[in-house]
């Protein structure tokens, strides 16, 4: 077990102050409670965390995926829940991922797209959040369509329908959340991609550290801790990743 250590918390909280990211713009990992504070699954990790360092927490809250990036690779915080892109990796040092979501496109009921495949064609506008996981993965992967991008993710299906756009891509949940919430909309059947969710701390760190919070990380998946923390923050449409080989 990851127990307290000196030479670990030195590395990764080398201010004596574990400074955690936490990105509210992914509704499945973190929320804010009536008072304004952060909660979620990943809060409970971070705080989980700072326990067996041995720290005291605080939280830069945030609301976007690129700002959660750029507080860590920026040195404004130490570590910071992130899914896992080649495109981040320049900064970032990942675990394994803890947790998998579904990635889904959201249409107009009478749209005449009727499956994913059908989303990558001239004329179709595709609207993600700016910097998020699926703004990385569809600039590489659509060839034809056109890509949008909103200020955040919880904005996009507001800007889908404001700007009269065709296809709104994101986290399943959130656009399962805005199809109730407004008229004459629909998801996709199936998913798109899968988010590999998982920690990151600055490459700077250096290789123990990262080895330590990967240790940390895969004893949370395996044991228990981060099913527990599904189950208690009510999350549907995520599951526990499986174990890397």
């Amino acid at each position: 077990m990851t127990t307290h250590s000196a030479s670990a918390a030195q590395r990764i909280a080398p201010n004596g102050t574990l400074r955690v990211a936490i990105n509210l713009g992914n509704p499945i990992l973190a929320g804010q409670d009536a008072k304004g504070q952060p909660v979620g699954v990943s809060v409970d990790i971070a705080q989980e965390l700072a326990k067996r360092l041995g720290t005291p927490v605080t939280f830069v809250v945030v609301d976007k995926a690129m700002q959660s990036v750029q507080a860590v690779t920026q040195g404004q915080a130490d570590v910071g829940f992130f899914a896992i892109d080649p495109a981040r990796a320049e900064g970032v040092n990942f675990t394994n991922a803890y947790v998998q979501i579904e990635g889904s496109y959201l249409v107009r009921m009478d749209s005449p797209l009727k499956n994913n495949d059908e989303v990558d064609r001239a004329g179709t506008r595709v609207v993600v959040g700016q910097g998020s996981a699926y703004d990385l993965f569809l600039t590489r992967h659509l060839k034809q369509a056109q890509i949008v991008r909103a200020e955040s993710s919880p904005a996009v299906v507001d800007h889908f329908v404001a700007q009269g756009l065709d296809v709104a891509a994101g986290v399943k949940q959130q656009l399962e959340a805005d199809a109730k919430r407004l008229p004459n909309l629909r998801l996709l059947p199936g998913r798109f991609m899968v988010i590999h969710q998982a920690m990151g701390l600055p490459i700077a760190r250096g290789q123990q550290a990262q080895q330590w919070l990967s240790e940390f990380v895969e004893e949370l998946r395996a044991g228990g801790f981060v099913q527990q923390a599904l189950a208690r923050h009510g999350v549907q449409g995520a599951s526990v990743a499986p174990a890397t080989p």
